[in-house]
């Protein structure tokens, strides 16, 4: 072994991968341009890039789902500033491994002027001493601390080490990217390169299953391919989506988004909760949500539908419809299934009135149609009331805070109120004022 071989230790990402080591850990990037999936971060312009770039950064501590690169990501950025790769795991690692490592880190720069990064996975794993250890070597800069951790670090990691490092949350995987890291493994040598072609359904069904995870969707394409016989005259194996449905142990779902499957799908979800079937609308939401469709995508429906279907009959639905909104966003899947589930379940058990719906559809028309009214003089704001004409009357100077007045030059009737829900004490309420204004005339 000499010199060189020995600098290229298995934990280096200079060191060129096995061909038995997993597909996920022979497809990772070599360079920036190769990430994928995390433009917010690493497009031309952003900070983290500029900085990696520079070779300008100190510690840095990744949080973000499963598969969503945060490893490649650290030994892209090794390789990057050409700067030693350490790794250490916030599992396996102790007190005595660490000082190892930061000790050597030390004497590296000392005596060879060369930086270390040390990655360590799961850094929120670490206990307090653990973490302590590291603070004197971060901030001597003996060592470029990146740290890598699926929960938040404002909680599972210490203070005085988060405020030495630069926090960066990574996304998880869109579909366009999964799409760009199977295609990647199918072309490359490194994968499955003249030995194996995929369907494009079977593609399609392992990109929008995989929850934005790239690991999972690498490791089911292996087992796919290594599980499947090849064409005896071709010698190509031929990956259907049946082959993709074993190997991730899920079946696929006829849901093509963009398409007639995406719109008759949401057309019967929204017209269950419509028609008060909450066993019909929480089956079409699951299928939406198993098949992969964006979750804000169902809650905005759901608000539009809390305001064009239930209204006033239920005043709660729409503030909750926003709220299981919020939450979805908040959390993520698959936690956000259960906030959508309880507002499509409320919506579609509530009292249902369009009422609202239909009088602003009509007065939009009105206005459409070149009806177009001017305020009345005493509504203006701002503006000098001549004395001929009828001044404006405060409803709070009056009993039950309500007074009879113009509110339109050509008075129209648009509100509707049902006798669904709540919407019969407004319909009550408009007839009572209604009642009044005649017995005073």
């Amino acid at each position: 072994m000499d010199l060189f071989s020995a600098s290229k230790t298995p934990s280096s990402p200079e060191a060129v991968p096995s061909p038995t080591a997993p597909l996920s850990a022979r497809m990772r990037p070599h360079t920036l341009d190769e990430v994928v999936g995390q433009d917010h971060l690493l497009a031309e312009g952003c900070l983290l890039r500029r900085a990696i770039e520079a070779d300008r950064f100190n510690s840095l501590i990744f949080y973000g789902p499963p598969g969503c690169g945060k490893t490649s990501l650290a030994e892209v950025i090794a390789k990057t500033t050409a700067r030693r790769f350490e790794r250490a795991s916030g599992v396996l690692s102790n007190v005595s491994i660490l000082r190892k490592m930061l000790d050597e880190a030390a004497q590296r720069k000392k005596m060879e002027k060369r930086q270390t990064v040390l990655f360590i996975d799961e850094i929120h794993r670490f206990n307090k001493a653990q973490q302590d250890v590291l603070l004197p070597y971060v901030e001597a800069g003996d060592v470029s601390l990146i740290g890598a951790t699926t929960h938040n670090p404002c909680y599972f990691i210490n203070a005085p080490l988060n405020s030495r490092s630069q926090l960066f949350q990574l996304e998880p995987l869109n579909e366009t990217a999964l799409r760009t890291l199977i295609l990647r493994a199918m072309d490359s040598p490194l994968g499955f390169s003249h030995q194996a072609v995929l369907s494009d359904e079977a593609l399609a069904f392992l990109a929008q299953t995989c929850e934005g995870d790239a690991r999972m969707a690498l490791n089911a394409l292996e087992i796919a391919v290594l599980t499947t016989p090849a064409d005896p005259t071709t010698q190509i194996k031929h990956i259907a989506v049946e082959t993709i449905e074993a190997s991730l142990q899920k079946r696929a779902i006829r849901y093509d988004k963009d398409e007639d499957e995406h719109y008759d799908t949401i057309s019967a979800f929204i017209k269950s909760v419509r028609g008060s079937d909450p066993d019909a609308a929480i089956y079409w939401l699951a299928k939406m949500l198993k098949a992969g469709e964006d979750p804000r995508f169902i809650a905005r429906r759901l608000v539009i539908l809390a305001s064009e279907d239930i209204g006033n009959a239920d005043p709660r639905g729409l503030p909750l419809a926003v709220a299981a909104m919020q939450a979805a966003e908040f959390i993520g899947l698959p936690e956000a299934r259960i906030p959508l589930a309880q507002a499509t379940t409320y919506l579609a058990s509530a009292p249902k009135s369009n009422a609202a719906y239909l009088a602003i559809n009509k007065a939009m028309s009105d206005l459409e149609k070149g009806d177009v009214q001017l305020v009345p003089d005493h509504l203006r704001s701002g503006k000098k009331i001549k004395p001929s004409d009828q001044s404006y009357k405060y409803p709070h100077d009056h009993e039950n805070h309500y007074i009879e007045q113009a509110y339109m030059l050509q008075q129209k009737k648009y509100y509707h109120p049902t006798d669904q829900g709540f919407e019969i004490r407004i319909k009550q309420q408009l007839e009572s004022k209604a009642d009044t204004s005649s017995n005073d005339e």
